[in-house]
């Protein structure tokens, strides 16, 4: 993280507050004969990222209930930034790999160094410079410089499909014709009986398929090219909490498996142990106490 996101990590976390959005613990800026000296301490988030949970490669999965609850989560966090302010924020970077599970598994947006302020005085966008994770950023946004809150509405889009799928929306690792998830899925969508082959392995078709194609009917929508056709947060947020409580209802799925460990319990004692409560710390309690800092990360 440079200079400049780190300030806007600051500022953005400074002003808003949300309990989808990751907390801003304390922070340390210093400059001195080693040079910048910077430190941020966010909440203990034990769980770690979506993108963690959803790798082939972890033990544990996340399970369809909680995989809703995660989209659920992440809406509640988009529309706030997006519409419950009197101002706008533009996330910028919404991806899975930004989305942190904290001790009971409430998924929360964190990094805030690519966030912008969203158009005023009657604009329609922002033009900056583009930024952004390849596979989740806007094709309006990447291709014309033109920032709006349709364009984190794209982003949520493909990482619905990310938890439908299990998979990241770009893999070069993967056979050349399924690199770019949202070009691999295309065929599959217009076919109920198809579909379930783009299914992550690890769910059951049978307890998932309604929702999961409702899902994706979401995901479509908020994928549309033109991003003036593109819901809004707070309408996709309303047809997402539609889904779960018909899931919730119908058919309850197991819970996650544990990832808990006796590293993570030693990690949470440490994070107890170190984390300054007050917004500014002193940096030279910074330099004392850095290393114990680095070791709760």
């Amino acid at each position: 993280m440079g200079h400049k996101e780190w300030v806007t990590e600051v500022n953005v976390l400074g002003i808003v507050e949300h309990p989808n959005l990751m907390k801003l613990v304390g922070y340390c800026a210093d400059d001195d004969e080693r040079g910048i000296q910077r430190l941020l301490v966010y909440e203990y988030m034990p769980n770690k990222s979506v993108e963690y949970h959803l790798s082939p490669r972890t033990e544990t999965h996340l399970s369809w209930s909680m995989r809703l609850k995660i989209a659920q989560d992440a809406a509640r966090g988009l529309t706030y930034l997006h519409e419950e302010m009197d101002f706008q924020i533009i996330f910028r970077d919404f991806k899975s790999s930004n989305i942190l599970l904290d001790e009971h598994w409430n998924a929360k947006l964190s990094d805030f160094g690519l966030a912008r302020l969203g158009p005023s005085d009657g604009l329609s966008h922002v033009s900056t410079e583009v930024v952004g994770t390849m596979g989740y950023a806007a094709p309006d946004y990447f291709q014309t410089g033109r920032l709006t809150s349709k364009s984190d509405v794209w982003s949520y889009g493909v990482f619905l499909y990310e938890l439908i799928t299990g998979r990241r929306p770009i893999d070069r690792n993967r056979p050349k014709g399924e690199q770019k998830m949202l070009e691999w899925i295309r065929p599959y969508l217009s076919d109920g009986k198809k579909f379930q082959l783009i299914l992550d392995p690890r769910l059951e078709w049978k307890h998932v398929s309604k929702s999961a194609q409702r899902l994706s009917v979401i995901a479509n929508r908020c994928l549309v090219r033109n991003p003036k056709n593109r819901p809004k947060m707070s309408e996709v947020l309303g047809m997402v909490n539609q889904i779960v409580e018909s899931s919730v209802s119908a058919s309850p799925q197991p819970p996650l498996k544990s990832v808990t460990s006796v590293e993570t319990s030693q990690d949470t004692e440490i994070q107890k142990k170190w984390v300054v409560r007050p917004k500014t710390v002193d940096c030279n309690w910074f330099r004392t106490w850095r290393t114990k800092l680095i070791r709760a990360n």
